[in-house]
């Protein structure tokens, strides 16, 4: 009897057709809710913290709807959470300076619009009410100075539309002037904010008005109060 391998079955041919996709794995699925849960804290932290920022990290889990443990999971305690939440703010105040710098209009459009876009992302509410709150991170200062010299750039690009006598810091101040019209009715702050916003703007336009009294703030001044 001949004991020579018989060769294998030829190999199914292939069509055109995929089968439908495998379902996601349960790791994907638990990573996926975790996004969601870290965006939903974020959010409640900052609700939170704005309207109290006394208030205990159990107030922001309650008002996510997320179990203590689930966030003590993704930040060890308030005041980490608080360095999460300036931080980011800090990042898209840096991405809204840097899109301004690469805005090749005229210097006044690039700047009124800048200064719309900058109070809408209302990052100085994080300053009026979070600063001194806890201890930066040594990369968080490094990220201030970052965006301190952006802002710097900007403001010489456009200081040419703008009155006499303002400096880079009189701008900070200036966002928080208006981060500080603040009611219980969100829709109807935004629009007082772009109100007050285009009342100040006419002012930082104005090219023979008085001369401003005192000097502007300085960056140390603007620092700090983050010291807590």
């Amino acid at each position: 009897m001949s004991t020579r391998r018989q060769p294998p079955p030829p190999a199914p041919a292939r069509s055109g057709r995929r089968g439908p996709p495998a379902a996601p794995s349960p790791l994907s699925g638990r990573r996926a809710q975790a996004a969601r849960n870290d965006q939903l804290i974020l959010e409640s932290a900052r609700a939170v913290f704005l309207g109290d920022p006394g208030a205990p990290i159990t107030a922001v889990a309650k008002h996510a709807g997320v179990g203590i443990s689930a966030l003590y999971t993704r930040y060890g305690s308030k005041e980490e959470l608080l360095r999460t939440l300036c931080n980011d703010g800090l990042e898209r105040f840096v991405d809204e300076t840097q899109a301004a710098l690469a805005d090749d209009r005229d210097p006044w459009t690039v700047f009124s619009d800048y200064m719309r876009r900058a109070v809408d992302a209302d990052t100085s509410s994080l300053t009026l009410a979070l600063a001194g709150k806890f201890t930066p991170t040594a990369e968080m200062f490094a990220l201030a100075e970052r965006a301190n010299e952006l802002s710097s750039r900007l403001f010489d690009r456009v200081k040419g539309v703008l009155r006499p006598g303002l400096e880079v810091h009189d701008i900070s101040l200036v966002f928080e002037l208006v981060a500080a019209v603040k009611f219980s009715d969100r829709a109807r702050t935004e629009q007082l904010r772009r109100r007050y916003l285009a009342v100040i703007l006419e002012g930082l336009r104005a090219p023979d008005g008085d001369p401003l009294p005192g000097p502007p703030p300085t960056w140390q001044e603007i620092n700090e109060r983050w010291a807590a």
